[in-house]
């Protein structure tokens, strides 16, 4: 069996880290890549498990090496995905990356050749379902929940890039059909 990249987006809301968590939970040959960032850590969040916490002068040096598959800044601090720990983590398992769209399709342009990464978009089963998966979350106000829309609107807008699209409608079904995505994609 081939060791693959998996790299799973969608907007927020839709479902996505309770996905990942159950498909690494169902399967062993599977692992989730931990991404490097300049923040700082948040109580209970472990260097190495959580993120691979560097200062911003190690992240830029890493860029300057070409040692991310991806990166990003928001809000003053960088986020990236550390070629070399997905590299090790293919060796053993499949690696399954949790980041937004534009990370993906930077990973597919920039990367493409070494790692073939399968890019699976989840997607809500309409705009009222995403609506309410939001406002159940209670985390957003007014403004944020309609930029959170706005961006799914973009995110979605971008599916044909993806070699499969998912719709997330019952949590258990749709585990069933990723595991199917990456089994099929395996065997290959």
């Amino acid at each position: 069996m081939k060791h693959r990249l998996y790299i799973i987006s969608g907007p927020s809301g839709v479902g996505k880290g309770t996905l990942v968590k159950l498909l690494l939970k169902e399967d062993e040959s599977l692992a989730l890549s931990v991404s490097c960032t300049t923040r700082k850590p948040r109580e209970g969040e472990k260097d190495g498990v959580d993120y691979f916490f560097l200062t911003k002068e190690e992240f830029l040096k890493r860029v300057e090496e070409d040692g991310f598959l991806e990166y990003d800044e928001h809000f003053g601090n960088y986020y990236g995905t550390p070629k070399s720990f997905v590299r090790e983590q293919m060796k053993e398992k499949s690696v399954i990356l949790e980041i937004d769209v534009v990370g993906a399709l930077n990973v597919r342009n920039r990367c493409g050749e070494e790692f073939s990464p399968v890019l699976i978009l989840v997607i809500p089963p309409d705009e009222e379902t995403l609506v309410k998966r939001l406002e159940g979350r209670a985390s957003e106000d007014e403004n944020a929940l309609r930029e959170r829309l706005a961006r799914a609107k973009y995110e979605l807008s971008l599916k044909d890039k993806y070699d499969y699209v998912v719709v997330n409608d019952d949590l258990g079904a749709t585990v069933k059909r990723l595991h199917e995505i990456i089994l099929a994609e395996n065997a290959k």
